[in-house]
């Protein structure tokens, strides 16, 4: 046989016959490529290729990992919907097998060419002048030349021997800087498979389930047949590796080969995400973090966290509790060290993060409730306050406070009060404070009230708002820090917003103390509560309405922990309480985070004195000593005849002769009408008689103004209206003014306005 030259072109002869003319030609050609190539690869410069290192840190897996302040991983999640690429992964965690099997099938002289397989190069040409199957000279490193470069790569025609040239002489210069440990590691990193799958952590992570260090002879010999035919059917696959196999281990089951062939193309074991920390990679991918930047999510604690939920929330399903929520923050730096968003496996909904699903707080909003009124020195720890039934008048009727278990202590000290969680004491508190005042209070303390304290009214004082639990558990943090408001933080290291002062030091210390205080908290949950931790603690809990909802968060020196427990679809609990539901969780966690690690009550700010006290019937407290804000002190607290009547806020503590200067706690409020009021005149009554009735508590001498005038003084005076909006001002004898309000007035002709929310 031979290659020649006639008039018509180029020929091939056998023996004078002519035959084949298609495939002599193709074959003559392959053969003068060869030569060509061969000599262009001997003469031409060395080319500038990608170093491996470039290569590695280059890539870029469909995956993104959320790693702990340890550097431990906590959640995988894809967030590449185009390809499938798992982490990459060094030789030294591939398996041998995997490794074997590559070198058989595509390169047998991988370890002794430089780049090009000579030998292959000349067997593929004559057997494409024989017109016989080849499996192609192209060896591993050239290609990994085409995966590396787009121009280089083979169109689904095939390459030219141009193409071929240049991949030949890419795969020169990648065995000139490169070793071969690092142009097969590359390779199987980057190589298409099958379908979106690219590289082999995706690959072996699918099919087999399992990291690449792990696969087998078997499965090494699947993963290689792909390489040649990634999308072949699996019958097709099946005979591939089954000569793959052959080439590795003498006896092969191919039959047996051919049913897991099959089964591992079905299988899609790499899941888009898992891992521990799933609602808050969410947040986190939300926000600009770079490449393996950590978080700081604490693993151990993540784990534990997780867990501890998971076990309660089994105890609580025969009382129908499935899903909660757990937030851990560190108090110096505001750092998220636990998020856990959802019970997992046990909740209908797993994906709704807990954590920050709006809900109603109820009793844990009253620390804030009562720091804004011992700041505002309307009460101190030791003032008495009346919790017995009671109508408080609004816009809307008559509201009806109630307290959890339907029964009523009388008087009480507001320590009592707080610690003991009373609901009728928190209302009367809110009526002194304003809701309008408290809104705002609360919207400093960070939490995302949606609407106006008009809206929610004195249940406010219970609740009745819907808010997070991270952003409930970071006011808590606030107290911790004594008044000091910075945001949670997310990012680790993050750098500190400066400290809003929310809540005054003095009174954010003697919330603190009564939250503290296991005795104050006996005539509700008892002597030996889950409460009662073994080191210092400051903690509330609360119950929403309709036992939709059941809180507990609280502090120490260190952390501030908020957890919540109910249900996502917004089903009641059946018999849980204040320390069955949440307070357990919260316990667990807080020893698990003091275990060896001592927490003490924080030192008294200036502004504060401690105080002997002592109580006048009929309260039933005991004398001790007392935390006052500076001025506030008074030795006897005792009750004005003719105190607590219904809806008033007079049932405080009162002077005494006792008692040290003049009382600052007496001051006046507004009880009706309630800021935000619409009244509408009727053109068909005379205007004489639509008097509005302005009624005020702990004010006999204080004078009413009307947008600065004058209208009346005393507890109740009468108003004729006009249209219009005004603000009502309750003001003492020296001019400072005790109380506001904001209303509007709509008559016959007047335009029709609508008050802006504050």
């Amino acid at each position: 046989m031979r290659c020649g030259v006639s008039g018509s072109g180029l020929v091939a002869r056998t023996g004078g016959v002519r035959s084949g003319r298609e495939a002599v030609l193709r074959g003559c050609r392959w053969l003068a490529g060869l030569f060509g190539a061969a000599l262009a690869l001997a003469a031409a410069p060395a080319l500038a290729s990608p170093g491996f290192d470039a290569v590695r840190d280059g890539f870029h897996s469909s995956e993104t990992l959320l790693l702990s302040r340890e550097g431990a991983v906590l959640q995988r999640m894809r967030t590449d919907a185009t390809v499938r690429r798992g982490q990459w992964v060094a030789l030294a965690e591939m398996s041998a097998a995997l490794r074997q099997a590559l070198i058989l099938s595509e390169d047998k002289r991988f370890y002794e060419h430089s780049g090009v397989d000579w030998a292959a190069v000349s067997a593929a040409a004559w057997a494409n002048l024989l017109n016989r199957k080849t499996r192609g000279a192209s060896t591993i490193t050239m290609q990994l030349a085409g995966l590396l470069d787009e121009d280089l790569r083979a169109s689904s025609g095939g390459r030219s021997l141009t193409a071929k040239a240049g991949q030949a002489l890419a795969a020169r210069d990648l065995e000139q800087g490169w070793r071969k440990d690092q142009i097969l590691e590359a390779y199987l990193n980057l190589v298409p498979f099958r379908g979106e799958l690219v590289g082999i952590d995706a690959l072996s992570r699918t099919l087999f389930g399992k990291a690449a260090h792990g696969l087998d002879a078997r499965e090494g010999a699947v993963a290689v047949a792909l390489v040649r035919a990634p999308n072949a059917k699996a019958q097709a696959v099946a005979r591939r590796a089954c000569g793959v196999l052959r080439l590795m281990q003498t006896a092969a089951d191919c039959e047996a080969l051919d049913f897991f062939t099959e089964a591992a193309l079905k299988r899609r074991a790499f899941d888009t995400a898992e891992g521990i920390a799933p609602h808050f990679a969410r947040q986190w991918l939300k926000t600009a973090h770079a490449k393996g930047e950590r978080t700081p999510l604490s693993a151990p604690l993540q784990r534990f966290a997780g867990e501890l939920l998971q076990r309660h929330l089994r105890e609580l399903r025969g009382r129908n509790v499935h899903d909660g929520a757990i937030v851990v923050l560190d108090n110096a730096s505001g750092e998220v060290l636990a998020w856990v968003g959802s019970s997992g496996s046990l909740s209908a909904a797993p994906e709704v993060d807990g954590v920050l699903a709006l809900r109603q707080p109820g009793s844990t909003l009253k620390p804030f409730l009562y720091a804004q009124a011992i700041a505002e020195q309307r009460l101190a720890a030791a003032s008495l306050v009346h919790d017995a039934p009671t109508q408080i008048p609004t816009a809307g009727g008559l509201y009806i406070p109630q307290n959890y278990d339907r029964h009523f202590k009388g008087w009480v000290s507001v320590r009592t009060a707080l610690a003991s969680s009373l609901n009728v004491p928190a209302v009367r508190t809110l009526v002194m404070v304003s809701p309008d005042a408290f809104f705002a209070q609360l919207r400093a303390l960070g939490l995302p009230l949606r609407e106006s304290g008009g809206y929610y009214g004195y249940s406010l004082a219970l609740g009745a708002a819907e808010v997070p639990l991270l952003q409930l558990t970071n006011a808590y943090r606030t107290l911790a820090n004594g008044g000091r408001y910075t945001p949670p933080a997310l990012r680790l290291g993050q750098a500190a917003t400066r400290p809003v002062q929310v809540v005054p030091a003095a009174a954010a210390f003697i919330v603190a103390d009564m939250l503290a205080d296991a005795n104050a908290r006996v005539p509700t949950f008892g002597p030996d509560s889950v409460l009662n931790t073994r080191f210092w603690t400051a903690v509330k809990t609360g119950t929403s309405k309709d036992m939709r909802d059941n809180w507990t968060a609280g502090w120490s020196a260190r952390y501030t922990v908020g957890v919540w427990v109910g249900n996502a679809a917004g089903g009641a609990m059946h018999d849980v309480s204040g320390v069955s539901g949440a307070a357990p969780i919260w316990a667990e966690l807080m020893g698990w985070l003091h275990r060896g690690v001592p927490s003490h009550a924080p030192e008294p700010p200036a502004g504060v004195v401690r105080a002997a006290v002592r109580f006048a019937a009929p309260s039933a407290e005991a004398p001790r000593d007392e935390w006052f804000v500076r001025g506030t002190q008074q030795a006897l607290f005792s009750i004005k005849t003719g105190a607590g009547s219904a809806g008033t806020a007079s049932a405080t503590a009162v002077n005494h002769p006792e008692s040290i200067g003049v009382n600052p706690l007496a001051r006046g409020r507004i009880l009706a009408p309630a800021s935000g009021t619409i009244l509408a005149l009727d053109p068909d009554i005379p205007p004489s008689h639509q008097r509005v009735w302005f009624e005020a508590a702990g004010a006999a001498a204080a004078a009413w103004h009307i947008d600065g005038k004058p209208v009346g003084r005393g507890p109740r005076v009468a108003w004729l209206p006009w249209p219009g909006r005004h603000e009502v001002q309750l003001v003492d004898a020296g001019g400072v003014v005790l109380d506001r309000v904001r209303l509007e007035v709509r008559g016959a002709g007047s335009k029709a306005a609508v008050l802006p929310s504050r």
